[in-house]
């Protein structure tokens, strides 16, 4: 059931990982959206900037870490965007 791993994505934790830290999937598929659009009305894809991922989530697995034996510290829990029971 629990895997001790820190996870990319949230829904790795969801599938009962321990903890995630990374870019937000449904932001990076919006803002891939806004640039297909952008392709599609004719900007040239070279001339586009990279753009970093700006919305992250941090996800903390609690029945994950009782089954491991671990204690969370309270202020990992209040930074969470999302801790799941």
């Amino acid at each position: 059931m629990g895997r001790p791993s820190m996870y990319v994505f949230r829904e790795a934790v969801e599938a009962g990982g321990l903890v995630c830290y990374g870019a937000n999937l449904p932001d990076l598929s919006r803002r891939s959206a806004a640039y297909v659009d952008k392709i599609l009305r004719g900007a040239k894809p070279a001339d586009l900037p990279v753009e970093q991922p700006t919305t992250f989530d941090f996800a903390i697995n609690l029945k994950t870490a009782k089954v491991l034996g671990l204690t969370i510290p309270q202020s990992l829990l209040l930074r969470a965007d999302r801790v799941l029971q």
